[in-house]
């Protein structure tokens, strides 16, 4: 069968033991309930906790393929935008097939998580998550109907100033939350100068964090540079902290966009009951980051 880069992969017909080389697709087995065939994954998957308990296999970038061959996986899962093309082809000189993903948008992380289901050989599990997850979508549509968006900085990176362009999920995740970058960049993770913000003076910021306390402290950091305090959104405190679930392309990533859309149009969830929640590095690390956070 294909993968989702077009790549033709030999899936074995029946799947029990799977590597997973990608935080999010750690996630998306196991919101599948397929965590008991995810024989392991990577330093960097740690939700859910149970996850950090998986045979670790290195990072996504630079895996330790003896350490993947060790555990005999009939599939392995990896991402197009955060894996190597070189590490596909080292499996598949040793024999072990590897499935790519690769969603763009919030629609494909939904549809991608409903056809891996039936790769993994649980086609019924993945039509009730994807149902699911298409519900609350539409719902959060028809609550935004007619509202304006709100004109937001997403911050991957304080220093250097590092947001999101137009063609990622993270963006499509904005726009499904009722708010849109004020970055124009094609670039996926642009640099972004402070002078160009202060000009257009976003409505927010918006951090993606599981530490809500310290972005606040962030926060008041960053009102302490120069330039930044020429920020409307920063001398109000307009800034909002959304789970840092919202970086991973995964079913989770609904739970952000609706809390950030809670976040940012209070007006239209007020007679709603609340949802549940979901739950620095140096510069060498950014990419990592960036990357391996997916």
């Amino acid at each position: 069968m294909q993968d989702e880069t077009g790549r033709t992969v030999r899936i074995p017909l029946s799947v029990r033991r799977v590597v997973s080389l990608a935080p999010s697709l750690t996630e998306t087995l196991y919101a599948l309930g397929l965590q008991d065939i995810l024989v392991g994954d990577t330093d960097f998957c740690d939700y859910p906790e149970d996850a950090r308990k998986k045979h670790k296999v290195g990072g996504a970038k630079n895996p330790n393929l003896e350490e993947v061959a060790a555990l005999h996986p009939d599939l392995v899962l990896v991402t197009k935008e955060l894996n190597r093309l070189e590490t596909v082809t080292a499996l598949e000189q040793m024999g072990i097939p590897a499935y790519a993903t690769n969603p763009n948008t919030v629609e494909e992380v939904v549809s991608s998580t409903e056809r891996l289901a039936e790769v993994l050989g649980s086609p019924a599990s993945g039509a009730n998550l994807a149902a699911q997850l298409e519900r609350r979508l539409a719902d959060l549509k028809q609550r935004l109907t007619g509202v304006r968006p709100k004109r937001v900085l997403f911050v991957v990176w304080s220093e250097p100033l590092i947001s999101t362009g137009q063609h990622t999920f993270v963006a499509d995740a904005l726009r499904h939350a009722g708010a849109e970058s004020i970055v124009e960049s094609r670039q996926d993770w642009p640099q972004v100068s402070l002078e160009e913000v202060v000009h257009l003076q976003p409505d927010y910021l918006v951090f993606a964090s599981s530490h809500s306390e310290a972005v606040a402290q962030d926060v008041d950091t960053l009102a302490k540079r120069p330039g930044w305090e020429s920020l409307g959104a920063v001398k109000q405190r307009k800034f909002v902290v959304i789970s840092d679930a919202v970086n991973r392309p995964a079913p989770r990533i609904v739970s952000a966009i609706e809390d950030l859309a809670r976040q940012l149009h209070p007006e239209v969830f007020a007679s709603a009951p609340n949802a549940a929640q979901p739950n620095s590095q140096s510069p060498e690390q950014r990419e990592e980051v960036c990357a391996c956070a997916r």
